[in-house]
């Protein structure tokens, strides 16, 4: 395809766009008044579902199937990040050196890691009560896990990290969202509907399929970046170019 034709492509495609957007926009009600029929119905759906947390009543009850896209993008970015950074034909593997560290940051490290995966954990598991969720704590749990970067070297951080386990742990999580997605339609409703039992409202197992969906969002976020930043990490300290290591730079 020339130039010029991807250039008509686009304009084509953004003229529809532009239509539909606009004409979606004059749809929506006026700013700055104290009519939010959105917002009342997001409240109004929780309270039926018994989730305590509105947001999490919208991501992954009343928009759940946008939230399952969400996630597919961020499993398809670790996998093309692992695609294009793994090692190359001429890139050789080269041992991590141990590096030094401060004493304080060896402690402040070694101090916040635990409690930091603990908060994380807490994030998850009470997404559909308090403010937080998959999303949330799956990235505290990732940087937690990178206070051993902090705190002491690459070295300790690898020991802390079954790569092969998150990686097959984070397409459980991905797929799972799905197959959650399919029991409602054997259960004889739509894909994604909430059909586990709702539980009493304000507890752990209230909210039905959201705290289901919440959990494999969090476990599909925090091996996903663990994942992808292990691949950064690797070309930064464990790869070297063929040539670098001949000219004695590597």
């Amino acid at each position: 395809m020339t130039a010029r034709a991807r250039l008509v492509l686009f304009l084509v495609a953004a003229v529809v766009f532009a239509g539909f957007f606009t004409a979606a926009c004059a749809h929506l009600p006026p700013f700055g008044t104290p009519d939010h029929p959105y917002g009342d119905r997001a409240v109004a759906a929780a309270l039926a579902r018994r989730t305590a947390n509105v947001v999490s009543a919208v991501n992954f009850d009343v928009r759940a199937f946008d939230t399952l896209g969400e996630e597919s993008i961020l499993f398809g970015t670790v996998l093309g990040a692992t695609l294009l950074l793994r090692r190359a034909h001429d890139e050789r593997h080269r041992r991590a050196e141990a590096e030094r560290v401060m004493p304080t940051t060896r402690l402040f490290g070694t101090l916040l890691l635990p409690i930091a995966l603990v908060v994380g954990v807490y994030v998850v598991a009470h997404g559909q009560l308090s403010p937080g969720g998959g999303f949330q704590g799956g990235v505290v749990l990732a940087t937690a896990l990178h206070l051993a970067y902090v705190a002491a070297d690459y070295r300790a951080l690898k020991k802390l990290r079954p790569l092969a386990v998150l990686d097959v742990a984070d397409s459980l999580a991905a797929a799972s969202y799905t197959l959650i997605g399919l029991a409602g339609l054997i259960a004889g409703s739509a894909f994604l509907e909430n059909v586990l039992p709702l539980g009493t409202f304000n507890t752990m197992t209230s909210g039905g399929t959201v705290p289901v969906l919440n959990a494999a969002v969090g476990v599909e976020v925090a091996c996903g970046l663990i994942t992808l930043l292990a691949h950064f990490l690797s070309q930064a300290v464990e790869l070297t170019d063929t040539d670098r290591r001949e000219n004695g730079d590597g």
